[in-house]
Formats: structure tokens, sequence, C-alpha cells
């Protein structure tokens, strides 16, 4: 079904508030990423269907309380049900859209089985933003945020926090936890892309190394 006006109007508003309150987060998960989120999981719902306006809504609203950068505590329910709130959502449209955003991360873990086909497709949204060209950039970023390299040669153990590490303990994960036939497409593509940078990135060292 398509949005109406008052619908519209909501989301836009929305975007302005994630844009302005998300301005200063960068690390990989500033506003770029945000809109890039909302943007795939509008092209995955036009094949799979589900509810637009709750997916916008949380796809626009998914990393607005992220732990990061809110001295590791999640406030991201809180904030879209305050956000939502303001601009007159109705309390049952911010209740589905606050229980995706409090259910969708990586971290949390949750069986997709559980999951509506809104929270699927801002999770697999979310989860296409880390991987391919984009989800190279972005842990790159993130690493240098924190201070963590994105190679070690003395972590042949992989006890020390690396970039590489991220692509093995997580990263290379997520195409076999997509949830949706056009996220599963799309992952296929990026995770051999980055498998293709990650063997060339280690010959290039090796070469160097070894020299």
């Amino acid at each position: 079904m398509p949005l109406n006006h008052q619908q519209r109007q909501q989301i836009a508003a929305v975007e302005r508030i994630v844009c302005q309150r998300m301005s200063e987060q960068q690390a990989g998960h500033g506003v770029d990423h945000v809109l890039r989120v909302y943007r795939m999981a509008g092209q995955i719902q036009a094949e799979v269907g589900g509810d637009r306006f709750v997916i916008d809504l949380a796809a626009l609203l998914h990393d607005i309380g992220d732990a990061k950068f809110h001295d590791g505590i999640e406030r991201g329910g809180e904030f879209s049900r305050q956000i939502l709130g303001d601009v007159q959502v109705a309390e049952s449209t911010i209740d589905r859209v606050v229980e995706i955003v409090d259910t969708i991360s990586f971290r949390k873990g949750t069986d997709r089985a559980t999951l509506s086909i809104e929270a699927q497709i801002v999770q697999d949204a979310d989860r296409l933003d880390a991987l391919g060209a984009i989800g190279i950039v972005r842990t790159i970023e993130y690493g240098a945020a924190v201070g963590q390299p994105f190679h070690r040669s003395d972590n042949a153990d992989g006890q020390h926090p690396t970039g590489i590490g991220h692509f093995h303990d997580k990263l290379f994960r997520l195409s076999g936890l997509m949830n949706t036939e056009p996220a599963r497409r799309i992952a296929h593509q990026r995770h051999a892309f980055m498998q293709s940078f990650l063997d060339q990135y280690q010959s290039e060292w090796d070469a160097t190394e070894n020299a």
C-alpha cells in the first residue's frame, strides 16, 4: 500500500530529526549509514512486501541510540519512542517500530523466526551496509576512530582486535544470516568482493613483510 500524505510528512520529519541528532556521529555509524539502510530497506520491501511506513521509520531510527555512542547503554527504543511521539505517529505504530529498533542488532542474536517481515527487512538492510566496498570503508573508519589497527603481523592468535579480525569474527558471517532473498543475492556478491580484497591485501602485505 502506498504511503499517504501524512505518513510521508512524518517520515520526512523523522529523517530531519535523525540527521540533526546524529550529525556528529561518525565511525562508520553516521547519517550516511542510516540513509543507505533506509534506501536499501525500501528496495527490499518493494520485492518482498511488508508495511512500508513501519520499515521506513525503523530504518531511519535503527541507530539513533547506539550504545557505542551512549556510554555503553542502548537507548534506541527510548529515543525512537520520543521522536515518533513528537511527530504524532500512532501509538500502535510506535510500538512496532520500537520493537524492531530494540531487536535487530547483530549482538543481540535474535532468532530470525521471531522477527516480523518488517524487522527482517530492516535487519537485512543494516547488515548489507556492513558488506562490500562500503563495509570495508566502514571497518577502516571505525578502527581509525577507536585506535584499532587494520592488521598486525604479530597477531596470529587473534589476541588483539583488528579490522581483519572483525571481518572473520562478524562480517563474513553475515551473508549466511540474511532473512530475505533480495538481501541474500546482494550479500553473496558483496561477500565475494570482500574476500577478494582481503586476499589481495594479504598478498601485498606478505610481499613487503618477507622482502
